[in-house]
């Protein structure tokens, strides 16, 4: 760890001979940064409350900056409300005044996992009562439509595990509302209460996945079709879906995108994203509907890109909508269920309101 200059001038300075403290002081908070750098960030904010002076120590924005890099590849999961800012890890750290610095500690607090639940477990318990009140009154089950590139390029099927493993997700059955061209999609019992429904939305046919998959190539996507328009001097291209996707995306609500985050393929997520922002598009439904990002390996061996990389790779930031990232593992399901608890949350809000 450097010395952090923003330490220097924010701490208070003990009383005492000034020759001594300035003989003292740049080697003291050496040794102060040193050690609190291998505390944990739990045991960094415990100590910020023994004290006043301890409070304004741990605050130092280089200490959090280097716990922010440090651990950001190690979270299964991210959100529209906890994503940090790209520009966080893009730019040098400067510490030309305090003005300028980014407040990393609330950064790192409102990202991590530990603080994601501690603000979840703070909120209003109506939450509750509404499910309860909710359950007492007969409706259709919140139907998702499921997409992406994770369905059809890993070298185990998410869905296949997903209709084979009772023990973790129970099938329910195939409900009888149908959409023309596509089907009923399978109904999902969690947690051995809710039911919801999913519709699985495929690029191409199941043989032509295959080659695609044994050749390593892209298979054509039959999804969507692409619109060029001008705009000013420059040609922009965007994509709509087709008509009985079309269907799909009215009816149901939410998404679920399944990423592919295996770190030694190719990805254009530039492409990924305008193929989110077709299926996702408010003219087609409520704005507001959930997106859940699956951001999947084949199974628990294989390199993966860190989720809140994929996030700012695919830019959810620029959605409008609530959306959710989290890790999962297309040969054991690790991380679905974490998903899938947070899509019906919201799912059950939106319904709510």
């Amino acid at each position: 760890m450097c010395t952090s200059v923003a330490l220097k001038t924010r701490i208070p300075r003990t009383p005492g001979p000034r020759s001594k403290v300035q003989c003292g002081a740049g080697a003291w908070i050496d040794v102060q940064l040193n050690i609190m750098s291998f505390l944990s960030p739990q045991d960094l904010c415990r100590l910020g409350s023994t004290s006043c002076y301890w409070r304004v120590a741990v605050q130092d924005p280089l200490l959090w900056r280097y716990f922010l890099l440090r651990d950001l590849p190690s979270w299964t999961s991210i959100d529209w409300k906890s994503l940090p800012d790209e520009e966080i890890f893009n730019k040098a750290f400067s510490e030309v005044s305090d003005n300028a610095l980014y407040d990393y500690m609330a950064v790192y607090k409102r990202s991590c996992p530990q603080g994601r639940r501690s603000l979840k477990s703070s909120r209003p318990r109506y939450g509750t009562v509404t499910s309860f009140l909710q359950s007492l009154v007969t409706q259709a089950e919140p139907r998702f439509a499921m997409f992406g590139p994770g369905l059809e390029e890993l070298d185990n099927s998410l869905v296949q595990k997903m209709m084979t493993c009772p023990e973790i997700l129970l099938v329910a059955g195939l409900p009888q509302r149908q959409i023309h061209g596509i089907g009923s999609g399978v109904s999902f019992q969690f947690n051995n209460s809710q039911k919801f429904n999913i519709v699985t939305l495929y690029s191409t046919t199941s043989v032509e996945r295959r080659r695609a998959r044994e050749e390593q190539a892209v298979a054509v996507n039959k999804m969507f079709y692409q619109e060029n328009s001008t705009v000013g001097s420059q040609q922009a291209t965007h994509y709509s879906v087709i008509a009985q996707v079309r269907k799909v995306c009215e009816v149901v609500d939410g998404f679920i995108y399944v990423a592919n985050a295996e770190a030694h393929r190719a990805h254009d997520r530039q492409e990924e994203l305008a193929r989110i922002s077709a299926m996702i598009d408010p003219a087609l439904g409520p704005p507001n509907r959930p997106l859940l990002v699956l951001s999947c390996v084949s199974d628990v061996g294989v390199q993966r890109i860190p989720c809140v990389y994929v996030a700012h790779q695919l830019q959810l930031n620029l959605l409008h909508q609530p959306w959710m990232m989290q890790d999962t593992v297309a040969a054991t399901l690790d991380g679905l269920l974490n998903g899938i608890e947070w899509l019906l949350e919201e799912a059950n809000c939106k319904s709510a309101q």
